[in-house]
């Protein structure tokens, strides 16, 4: 499915998100907080676009993702940043690998997205920390009302619109309605065995970014 939109992925969604994903972005890098030299790991990177803000801040960032037609592009586009084929429930990386795992709009596509999170858990240092940022639940009811109206008939017309593949986009749609609460993911996150949980509304809550950090005495998975 992602190989078939991989060449307009980036401007599909940046029509789609009403032009927010450069401001969701920029709070992703904040809340990784790169430091020159440390190593993150960008999952679900797709064409790289999410990994830029990491290297650029001096870090060394590996892209994954699972799509190999969003890699190829991605390569074409970003040649200097190592690219690597990967799967989120088993990832190509040794234990405490990266001072930071960080995943932007992908968790929810992972087909046992709580395996995934342990996973991440074991290449991740002891002390080293987790942000995952996903469509989530607007806080305020007036405007998750109009949001739903939003995911459930403009998204998909959009997306016929603009889109190389409209029918991956209505799934999406159908898998943010699907997904758990911002408070109901924190606990997920404490049950795959992160800790100092915490998450950020972006947009009234139409995306949150969830927070963590690897116990110091954690064995991992």
């Amino acid at each position: 499915m992602f190989d078939d939109v991989a060449e307009r992925y980036d401007i599909t969604n940046d029509v789609l998100a009403l032009g927010q994903t450069r401001i969701w972005r920029k709070a992703v890098s904040a809340a990784v907080a790169p430091a020159p030299g440390e190593r993150v790991l960008d999952l679900a990177a797709g064409t790289g676009t999410s990994s830029m803000p990491f290297a650029q801040a001096g870090a060394f960032v590996v892209p994954c993702d699972f799509s190999l037609g969003m890699l190829a592009v991605g390569r074409k586009r970003l040649p200097e940043l190592p690219f690597v084929a990967g799967d989120a429930l088993h990832l190509p990386f040794a234990d405490a690998s990266f001072d930071a795992v960080t995943m932007s709009f992908g968790i929810r596509n992972v087909v046992d997205y709580q395996a995934g999170l342990v996973e991440m858990l074991r290449v991740v240092r002891p002390g080293g920390r987790l942000v995952i940022c996903e469509f989530s639940h607007p806080v305020w009811s007036p405007f998750r009302t109009i949001y739903t109206e939003y995911l459930m008939k403009a998204l998909p017309a959009v997306a016929r619109a603009v889109a190389s593949n409209p029918e991956a986009y209505e799934y999406l749609a159908d898998s943010i309605r699907a997904w758990p609460r911002q408070q109901e993911f924190a606990a997920e996150l404490q049950s795959a065995g992160w800790s100092s949980v915490q998450w950020r509304d972006l947009t009234g809550g139409i995306v949150a970014i969830h927070r963590a950090t690897r116990p110091s005495d954690s064995r991992g998975a």
